[in-house]
Order: structure tokens, then C-alpha cells, then sequence
């Protein structure tokens, strides 16, 4: 008995040698996909995340927004804050408006960017430091739209040391409590 033919399976062996050797493409547009340059990559998405804490720290709310991915979602320090980036901006408007932002400043050393295997999504993290937060950590995703990297995902945390994390969590629990 003949086994029957599964064209389909030709199609899957560029992808199972991509992600067997470790190698990436990215989509450029019309070119298909390109061998994707790490170091170049990383450098573009370190960019916008400097331009992202630039743009805050001197209240330029448009060049800000224009950073995010039109589905972007922004996470703050309270577990109450998650928003669309419509929904961020509404908050920000008004702190913008009034020219001033919000200052973060990376710490040397602390940034890193990884990609998936198609080069057109990137996840980071990053410790930064904040004259009213102390240390925090902002962490997050960026797709490549466009040519361009978008963040689809910025969330901003306070690292709690494992030590004070016990006395804080039966704080957080005091204030919810019924």
C-alpha cells in the first residue's frame, strides 16, 4: 500500500532548519525574509527604549506614543494599571501638558534584548533608576511593524528583595482586607 504524499511537509523545512541551526530571519518587506543581524537589531530596540525615557523625562508626549505598536498595552507599578495605549496617553495627557514627564534612568549594563526566531519580535529587560521609585525594573516586547520597532508591551515593576518581600506582602494584604 502506497503512503499518500504530504506536500505540506516541504513547507515546514525551512522553519525546522531555522530554529534547529539557531538561525533567524527577518521579513524586510518585499525581500521575503533576510538573515537577521543581531547587533543591529539590538541596537534599533535599544533606541527606542532610550528614545522611550528621553521623550518621558522631557514631556514630549507625541514622539512618547509614537514609540508603541497601535495594540500596545502599558503595566505600572499598581496591579490596577494596565492600559491601552489610548488609555495611557488620556492619563499622560495632562502630566505632559503641564511639560512635565517622568525620569527613568537606565543602569549601566543592565539592559538585555533577545529576539524569537523570525527576528520580528524582541523581549527586554532593564533596571532603571527613578528619584521617587529607587530601583525598578522595566521589562516588555516590540514587534517589527513597518520597518520600524513597536512596543506591544512596557511593563514597569518596583524589584522587591526577598527579604522585605514578607513584611510587604502582609502590607498589601492589611490594605485589602474587608
Amino acid at each position: 500500500m502506497r503512503k499518500p504524499k504530504r506536500p505540506w511537509l516541504f513547507g515546514l523545512f525551512p522553519l525546522t532548519v531555522a530554529v534547529a541551526t539557531g538561525g533567524a530571519c527577518a521579513t524586510d518587506g518585499n525581500r521575503g525574509s533576510v538573515p537577521l543581524d543581531r547587533a543591529a537589531a539590538a541596537a534599533a530596540v535599544t533606541s527606542v527604549l532610550d528614545a522611550l525615557h528621553h521623550n518621558a523625562s522631557v514631556a514630549n508626549e507625541a514622539s512618547y506614543f509614537a514609540l508603541f505598536a497601535p495594540e500596545g498595552v502599558f503595566f505600572g507599578t499598581d496591579a490596577m494599571e494596565r492600559w491601552t495605549v489610548d488609555q495611557f496617553r488620556a492619563y499622560a495627557h495632562p502630566v505632559f501638558e503641564r511639560g512635565q514627564g517622568w525620569t527613568y534612568v537606565l543602569r549601566e549594563g543592565t539592559r538585555n534584548v533577545d529576539f524569537d526566531p523570525t527576528g520580528t519580535v524582541a523581549w527586554f529587560d532593564e533596571i532603571l533608576d527613578n528619584e521617587n521609585y529607587g530601583e525598578t525594573r522595566g521589562t516588555g516586547v516590540m514587534r517589527l511593524i513597518g520597518g520600524e520597532w513597536k512596543i506591544a508591551q512596557y511593563h514597569l515593576t518596583i524589584p522587591v528583595p526577598n527579604e522585605l518581600a514578607g513584611d510587604l506582602v502582609a502590607m498589601i494584604r492589611g490594605r485589602n482586607a474587608p
